[in-house]
């Protein structure tokens, strides 16, 4: 009798771990599958046509048409941004881009929340070369990727976070953290090539070797956007980019 109870207690357990293995099995083959796109060095306009069908479609978007494809390819890379309200809005501000939730969604639940991407058409004469048009394909999808970086962060926050976040913005280090982390996020979903393209390119154009957004340009070693380096480094200790 003790042997019976014993056994079962043993079968019990070991049930009980099957499940909880098999759960984190599931757990990280989720996680993989939204990380695993293929790691591409270089996009160019046509490239929706050699690497992705032709009849690709994305749901809850609007997407300028001049920007479809860098938008598009760059959407591939965040498939938990699927069914996501997204849309991508051109107007002229001093930010060459900018991601946000609607005014009226910022306290709805995330699955119901619209973001907006601004895409500037003018800013500061300084900073024109680097407004999205200016900039070269493989740079937009990495800047692109970058915003939608913040909007798969947003949609894990509530709604007192973004007036928090409105806060942030008068704290030099906790923006560079920030920005700095969605940097980190964009690199993890596959566009560290496309970010280290747009890095690049912004600090060739505009002479920096470090450049902390539109207001401020300084080379005093802190990083906001991460630098060529960084991102270099990171990639290089991810599996995904072996």
């Amino acid at each position: 009798m003790v042997l019976q109870k014993i056994h079962k207690a043993y079968m019990w357990c070991l049930q009980k771990h099957f499940k909880i293995i098999v759960l984190i099995i599931s757990i990280l083959a989720i996680n993989n599958s939204i990380y695993s796109q293929t790691i591409i060095k270089q996009f160019k306009k046509d490239s929706i046509r050699f690497y992705f069908k032709d009849t690709l479609t994305v749901s809850n978007k609007k997407i300028p048409p001049e920007y479809n494809n860098s938008i598009k390819i760059a959407l591939i890379y965040y498939p938990e941004l699927c069914s996501t309200k997204i849309k991508f809005k051109i107007k002229s501000q001093v930010s060459p881009l900018s991601a946000r939730p609607s005014l009226f969604s910022i306290f709805q639940k995330a699955k119901n929340r619209k973001y907006i991407i601004c895409i500037s058409t003018k800013t500061m004469q300084r900073f024109d070369a680097i407004l999205l048009k200016n900039l070269a394909f493989n740079s937009q999808v990495g800047v692109i990727g970058h915003e939608l970086s913040h909007i798969v962060f947003y949609n894990k926050q509530y709604g007192i976070y973004f007036i928090k976040l409105f806060f942030m913005h008068l704290n030099k280090n906790a923006i560079d953290k920030f920005e700095y982390n969605t940097d980190i996020r964009c690199i993890e979903h596959g566009l560290g090539y496309q970010l280290l393209s747009w890095s690049k390119e912004v600090r060739l154009k505009l002479n920096l070797t470090q450049w902390k957004g539109i207001n401020e340009n300084d080379t005093n070693g802190r990083e906001r956007y991460m630098n060529p380096e960084s991102i270099i480094k990171m990639m290089q200790e991810l599996k995904m980019y072996q």
